[in-house]
């Protein structure tokens, strides 16, 4: 989904998914958006989310993010615009861990003006999927 949502051209899952793995949209984040997949570790999810966010689609964002913690509403600034994701750092989350944390800095472009932010999120499993629990402690 856009931010407009309108779901995504055929032309706009082959370009490079917004994650930064390389790989086309189509194959990458996709699937965990549409629900026909999950995220295997902390930081797939995480990629997925950046993902969600760059195209908007709220609606995977409060489906990835734990139930105690998630908000009842989201609502994107659609004058942000998401660049870039660089992972930072990553401790647990993998495929036999139940929590991780995933440290990472996201670009983005505001009124025209580049910027960026670091998170240090902390992810755990719920009904044996991975979620956003929190942003953690720096």
């Amino acid at each position: 989904m856009t931010r407009r949502g309108a779901r995504r051209s055929a032309a706009d899952e082959r370009k490079p998914c917004p994650c930064g793995t390389g790989l086309p949209y189509a194959d990458c984040c996709t699937p965990a958006h549409r629900g026909a997949s999950a995220a295997a570790t902390a930081e797939a999810l995480m990629r997925s989310r950046y993902s969600a966010f760059a195209v908007g689609d709220a609606g995977y964002l409060l489906r990835s993010w734990h139930s105690r913690t998630r908000p009842a509403r989201l609502r994107l600034d659609p004058g942000t615009r998401w660049t870039g994701l660089e992972i930072l750092d990553t401790d647990r989350g993998g495929l036999f861990d139940t929590a991780g944390t995933v440290v990472f800095r996201a670009h983005y472009r505001e009124a025209g003006r580049p910027g960026s932010l670091i998170e240090h999120s902390r992810f755990v499993r719920e009904d044996g999927r991975w979620v956003y629990l929190d942003a953690g402690p720096d």
